[in-house]
């Protein structure tokens, strides 16, 4: 199984209103179609009510954690937000100093 829909299926049970998961291997080295390496997670979701952002993403490793392995994902980006936070918009991500070129 790909690891996108591992990763998909394991926030399931945050409750997610919102949640996008975007491959971004393709900005780092080493990338070739279909590589499955990097990560970037936005997530909206009650189930970080009362909880510090370094405690939101201790609960999203906790859920993808046999994922977070040499053989998959190497990198991940979370943005964890509460509804009432959400506005909408999450950062981009930096360029990769080994990204492939043109």
């Amino acid at each position: 199984m790909q690891i996108q829909p591992q990763l998909e299926q394991a926030l399931q049970s945050l409750q997610p209103d919102y949640l996008e998961i975007l491959n971004e291997s393709s900005k780092h080295g080493g990338y070739f179609p279909g590589k499955e390496s990097h990560f970037k997670v936005t997530i909206v979701s009650e189930s970080f009510a009362g909880l510090r952002q370094v405690q939101r993403h201790q609960k999203i490793y906790a859920l993808v954690g046999e994922l977070l392995a040499p053989e998959k994902i190497h990198a991940l980006a979370i943005h964890a937000y509460l509804p009432s936070e959400w506005q909408g918009t999450r950062p981009d991500s930096p360029d990769c100093a080994h990204a492939p070129k043109g």
